[in-house]
């Protein structure tokens, strides 16, 4: 079922048109990602949904009926810029933001600190908002953001600022968000982060939605003229090969596009004639940040791939 429905958003800002007739579903118990570069339009399209900025054009139902005051009662938001009270110790920060969504007593209290416990800032309650580093700020802000147990949760790039353990517990507490049906969505431009933790992706560019749909469909779809290749050796011998579209290079990883699939095997040929150590050779396999530069880099894939 469709827990949120954006339908034909548009939204410019003087001659710049910063959303362009997005369209997406979000449907229950699922992470949706609302994926692409920076100044794509992602932020706008959140505060539109939030209802910080009103649309130009499009509408936005939330069980089938506009977004209201109801709504924001049952949204948890971590906005992009972050806002704290910079005077506020961390525990009232937690306990004021809660309140401010209709929640308090003994069970918040109690919940905020399990939080701060977790989130390893049992210590720091009594500490002012300024006085902490800005990764811990952001922890604090994101337990802010859930410390009232929406049904949804909002989160633009919550991942900013955050060391790798942090990132991880952040990442695990969002799943087990989800796996009590919370519905969440996220943007980010960070491909391995949407690509670990996403059910549903949108990925949009110049305020256009270029591609949609469910991810494991859409890996399949694009990965069928595509090869994930670790190796030791020089390649170079591949560039202009009249088999080969494109060839990219993710460091430990390298992803090739062939022209058409049916040359998987001549490719590997040519790989054993030049003598390359293969460590991995996964055909049929591409990941989310390959199909971001295939289509982003793409005037073609200006239209919206579906699946």
């Amino acid at each position: 079922m469709n827990v949120l429905e954006v339908k034909r958003l548009c939204k410019s800002f003087g001659p710049i048109k910063a959303v362009d007739d997005v369209t997406f579903n979000i449907t229950e118990g699922s992470v949706f990602g609302l994926i692409g570069r920076n100044g794509a339009g992602k932020t706008t399209t959140l505060r539109m949904m939030m209802n910080i900025y009103t649309p130009d054009s499009g509408e936005i139902l939330f069980y089938g009926k506009p977004v209201d005051n109801d709504f924001k009662k049952k949204v948890g938001y971590l906005p992009e810029e972050r806002g704290l009270y910079k005077k506020m110790t961390v525990l009232d920060t937690l306990l004021f933001f809660a309140d401010v969504k209709g929640k308090s007593g003994n069970d918040i209290k109690k919940s905020a600190n399990e939080y701060l416990e977790k989130f390893d800032l049992a210590d720091r309650k009594t500490t002012k908002i300024q006085d902490l580093s800005k990764g811990n700020q952001q922890k604090i802000q994101f337990i802010a953001t859930i410390l009232h147990d929406p049904e949804f949760l909002v989160l633009d790039e919550p991942f900013s600022g955050l060391d790798p353990i942090n990132t991880d517990l952040l990442r695990q507490i969002i799943i087990e968000l989800r796996d009590k049906g919370k519905v969440i969505i996220f943007s980010t431009h960070l491909m391995d982060f949407a690509e670990k933790m996403c059910d549903y992706i949108s990925m949009i560019e110049h305020g256009k939605i270029i591609l949609d749909g469910k991810l494991s469909d859409l890996k399949t779809k694009y990965a069928k003229r595509n090869i994930s290749m670790n190796y030791s050796g020089d390649i170079s011998f591949l560039k202009g090969n009249p088999i080969i579209e494109s060839i990219e290079d993710f460091g430990n990883t390298t992803g090739i596009r062939l022209k058409d699939a049916s040359q998987i095997q001549n490719l590997l040929k040519l790989l054993v004639d030049k003598k390359i150590d293969i460590k991995k050779f996964d055909a049929n396999d591409i990941s989310l940040h390959e199909i971001f530069v295939l289509l982003a880099g793409n005037k073609a894939g200006k239209e919206v791939q579906n699946v």
